[in-house]
């Protein structure tokens, strides 16, 4: 190893090879993963209580109180922010699973697109049969 001092050389020298991989290292979107499903499980907490306690003051409503209570506007708006989070955090939560046990490219790749397909199929169902509620359509 030459190490010429005073030059830039010695500080490149120095550095672990690991340092100059390409491509193998983080992808920078590790922490923002993290930070995302954390944030959505703390709503899913709260939106989870709030939906608990809705659910079970219309235990022995009929249908029309229920109906009543979903077309509410603070009650449908916090109804489609917690299935919008449900399958958000869903998604991410699979997602790691699939990335860390699945070895296969292709099929991994499969399975997260069609994760990520039944998640806003199923997040646009939920949504829009809320808004169908609370629009009075």
């Amino acid at each position: 190893m030459n190490l010429r001092v005073g030059t830039d050389d010695v500080r490149s020298q120095l550095r672990h090879p690991m340092k100059f991989a390409r491509g193998l290292g983080s992808a920078k979107h590790g922490v923002d993963h993290w930070w995302v499903q954390r944030v959505t499980a703390a709503a899913l907490i709260v939106l989870g209580l709030w939906f608990l306690i809705t659910v079970l003051s219309l235990l022995h409503a009929d249908y029309a109180v229920a109906r009543a209570a979903v077309a509410k506007p603070w009650n449908a708006l916090l109804l489609i922010l917690f299935v919008v989070t449900a399958f958000w955090h869903a998604v991410l939560g699979l997602q790691v699973v699939i990335e860390d046990y699945v070895h296969t490219r292709w099929k991994e790749v499969v399975l997260l697109v069609a994760i990520k397909f039944l998640a806003v199929l199923g997040a646009l169902a939920g949504v829009l049969a809320v808004l169908r509620i609370a629009l009075g359509v």
